[in-house]
C-alpha cells in the first residue's frame, strides 16, 4: 500500500535529483541517486539527510524566477483524485506523511545495503551504475536523437527534465529543431511533455500553445475539481503550420501509471478542437505515452484494445492501426526493491512475469487524411528492437521503447 499511495515515491521524485538555477544538481542523502557522499553508517546518513531536507535554501527555477527554497518546501498534496488508494485523512496529512515515509524509506535503504554487503563494495559498485544509468542519460539520449532521429519532422518526448530543455536547445538538437516546452512548465516534478518541429519541416515553429484549452474540457468532479489523473506539465498541446501550408494541432501527453486519464485526455483534446473554430480545418498528430496495458486489471487499469476503439470512436487511428496487437511491447522493464514504488517490485527470476512488459506508446491521427508507411520501434537507439530485453539498458536510457512512425497524406481526389 505504500507504493500505491505514493508516501515513499512522490517525496522521491520531488527531491531526489533537484536541478538548480545555473544547470548544476543536488541529490538527497539515498542510496538510489548520484549522492556520492559516504552512507556507511546510519549517523552519517541521517546528519546528511536531515541537513538537505531541512536546513539549505536552494536556488531554484519558479513561475517568477529564481526562488530561493528548502527542499522540504518543494513537497506537494498527494490528491485522491490521481491516485485513489490513499485516504481523504491522508490526503490532508500528506505533506508531513511524505516527510515521515520518505525518511523512513532512505533509512531503511541505507541500513539494507550496509547489512547484505560492505559499504566500499556496494558504493563502488553504485558509482558505475550511476555514471552510465544517471550521469549519462542525457548526453545518452542526446545522442540517439541526434544520430539516429535528426532527420524526423516531429519528436514528442515526456517527462523531460529542464536540464534537457537547456540542454537540447544548446545543441546541435536545438539547431534542427524549435524545442518547445510547455508555457505551465513544472520545475518542481520536473517532468514535462515536449515537442520538437524539425526547422525545415516548421520553419515558423510554433503557432499557439492550446493546452489551457485541454484542460478546460476536462470532466469535473462535483465539487468543479478536474477529474482526471493528470499534473502540471503532463500535456503539451499546440498548432503549427507546416512549409506546404498544411495547419495541424500537435500534442504530447504522458500519461499516469495506470492510463486512467488517456482517453479522457484524448476526448479533451479532441473537444477543444472541436470547440474553438480557429482550429477548425487542423489535423491532429498525437505522440503519447497512454500506459495501456495487455492484461488490464478492470476499472483500475486501461486496456490496450479499449483504448483501439476509443481513438476509432473520434476518427482517428495510429501508427499500430485500429487494432492495437496486445502483445506488440513498447516497454520492458522490472524494479528492484531499491526503488521507492514497492508495489512494482520483483524478484529477478519475477521480472518477465510481474515486470512492466506492456504495448503502451502510441501515434495518433485521422484516418481519413493519413496513411502509414512504415512503424518501428527502437529499445537500441539503432531504430533496432530486441524482443524479450529488459530496458533501460546502459546504452539505452529509456524505459519505454522509442516509437517512430513514417505516415502520408491521403488524396483527396
Amino acid at each position: 500500500m505504500l507504493g500505491s499511495k505514493r508516501l515513499a515515491s512522490m517525496p522521491d521524485r520531488i527531491t531526489n535529483t533537484i536541478n538548480l538555477d545555473g544547470g548544476k544538481q543536488v541529490y538527497r542523502p539515498t542510496v538510489i541517486n548520484m549522492y556520492s557522499e559516504d552512507l556507511s553508517t546510519m549517523d552519517k546518513w541521517y546528519a546528511a539527510w536531515e541537513k538537505f531536507m531541512f536546513d539549505e535554501k536552494l536556488a531554484i527555477k519558479g513561475k517568477t524566477g529564481v526562488e530561493q527554497k528548502i527542499p522540504y518546501e518543494l513537497l506537494q498534496p498527494i490528491k485522491k483524485t490521481k491516485y485513489p488508494e490513499i485516504t481523504e485523512t491522508e490526503e490532508a496529512d500528506s505533506l508531513p506523511l511524505q516527510t515521515m515515509c520518505g525518511a523512513i524509506f532512505d533509512a531503511i535503504l541505507v541500513h539494507m545495503m550496509n547489512t547484505v554487503s560492505k559499504p566500499a563494495e556496494w558504493q563502488s559498485l553504485k558509482g558505475v551504475m550511476v555514471e552510465n544509468l544517471n550521469k549519462k542519460k542525457v548526453p545518452h539520449t542526446m545522442e540517439i536523437l541526434e544520430t539516429t532521429y535528426l532527420d524526423s519532422d516531429i519528436i514528442t518526448l515526456q517527462e523531460v527534465s529542464s536540464s534537457f530543455i537547456d540542454q537540447a536547445r544548446a545543441s546541435k538538437l536545438g539547431k534542427y529543431f524549435h524545442i518547445v516546452a510547455p508555457n505551465d512548465f513544472d520545475a518542481v516534478r520536473d517532468q514535462n511533455s515536449v515537442i520538437c518541429l524539425n526547422k525545415k519541416t516548421f520553419p515558423n515553429g510554433k503557432g499557439v500553445e492550446i493546452s489551457d484549452q485541454v484542460s478546460d474540457a476536462f470532466p469535473r468532479n462535483a465539487d468543479g475539481d478536474v477529474d482526471v489523473p493528470v499534473a502540471k506539465g503532463d500535456v503539451l498541446a499546440i498548432t503549427a503550420k507546416s512549409k506546404t501550408g498544411t495547419s495541424y494541432v500537435i500534442a504530447s501527453f504522458h500519461g499516469d501509471t495506470n492510463g486512467l486519464a488517456t482517453k479522457p485526455v484524448l476526448d479533451a483534446v479532441v473537444q477543444a478542437m472541436k470547440t474553438d473554430s480557429k482550429l477548425a480545418g487542423h489535423q491532429l498528430l498525437f505522440g503519447m505515452d497512454a500506459n495501456t496495458y495487455e492484461h488490464a486489471t478492470p476499472k483500475k487499469q486501461q486496456d490496450v484494445l479499449d483504448f483501439g476503439k476509443h481513438y476509432v470512436s473520434h476518427g482517428l487511428t495510429s501508427c499500430w492501426g485500429d487494432v492495437p496487437n496486445p502483445s506488440n511491447y513498447t516497454t520492458f522493464n522490472a524494479r528492484t526493491y531499491l526503488q521507492p514504488q514497492l508495489n512494482k517490485a520483483c524478484k529477478i527470476d519475477e521480472k518477465r512475469k510481474n515486470g512492466d512488459v506492456n504495448p503502451k506508446d502510441f501515434i495518433l491521427f485521422d484516418k481519413s487524411s493519413f496513411s502509414v508507411i512504415h512503424t518501428w520501434k527502437d529499445n537500441t537507439g539503432e531504430k533496432e528492437y530486441i524482443e524479450d530485453m529488459a530496458f533501460p539498458t546502459l546504452k539505452f536510457p529509456s524505459d519505454h521503447g522509442i516509437l517512430a512512425t513514417i505516415i502520408e497524406a491521403k488524396s483527396t481526389e
